[in-house]
């Protein structure tokens, strides 16, 4: 849907908890996190930034309700074959939820009291992990070990992103490799035309999944 004809949706429909929410999150999603004020989300909705907060408190209340609103949209169906591939499937795709909104991850992080649909998550992942055989104890180490990966990321060490041009790369290979031969040998594995380029992070993220639950089910079955 195009801007304008969101924007015109937001000012046809009743000012609701709800819909103040969705405007948050599309607002985010467009122009990124750091645009989310009230300001500008009263702009967005056409209204007095003051109306809004008969339904919201203020900006950490608001980001509460934007990560209870992305988390609500991860799809759950503790039915499968077995606990590994149905918690594999539910991980995967809070990943794809949170890859279409890129900014949730940051946000999650610095929540200290998760909402409804944030604790009703967590209670479907941890039925899956409980359902599967796995003791209340071992449990509680499961959901340490995964950590922020049961919302579909997690913590690189570095930001490689911003990939340089080829020749630029290259260059930096070669002078890495002199000095730090080990590094250069692991930047190389993600090599782009000799030089250093950035990782497959989802190929990443599912390699580092698949290594966990694999322990965690020869820990369960010992």
């Amino acid at each position: 849907m195009a801007i304008a004809d969101r924007q015109s949706e937001y000012r046809r429909t009743p000012l609701t908890r709800a819909r103040v929410l969705e405007a948050a999150v599309d607002l985010a999603d467009r122009d990124g996190l750091d645009a989310v004020s009230m300001r500008n989300l009263g702009q967005e909705l056409g209204i007095e930034a003051m109306s809004l907060y008969t339904h919201i408190r203020g900006k950490e209340d608001l980001l509460d309700g934007m990560v209870d609103a992305v988390v609500a949209e991860i799809p759950v169906d503790v039915e499968g074959p077995d606990w590994r591939t149905t918690l594999r499937r539910t991980i995967l795709d809070a990943r794809a939820v949170m890859l279409r909104h890129k900014w949730a991850a940051r946000v999650i992080e610095t929540r200290s009291a998760p909402g409804l649909p944030t604790l009703a998550y967590m209670e479907a992942v941890t039925g899956i992990v409980r359902d599967g055989g796995f003791t209340v104890d071992l449990t509680h180490h499961a959901m340490h070990v995964l950590g922020s990966r049961v919302f579909g990321f997690n913590q690189d060490l570095f930001d490689d992103s911003g990939v340089p041009d080829a020749e630029t790369a290259a260059a930096f290979a070669a002078q890495l490799a002199s000095a730090y031969p080990n590094i250069a040998a692991i930047a190389g594995a993600a090599s782009h035309e000799g030089g250093i380029g950035g990782c497959d992070d989802d190929y990443e993220f599912a390699f580092g999944l698949d290594l966990i639950l694999d322990g965690l089910e020869r820990r369960r079955i010992s």
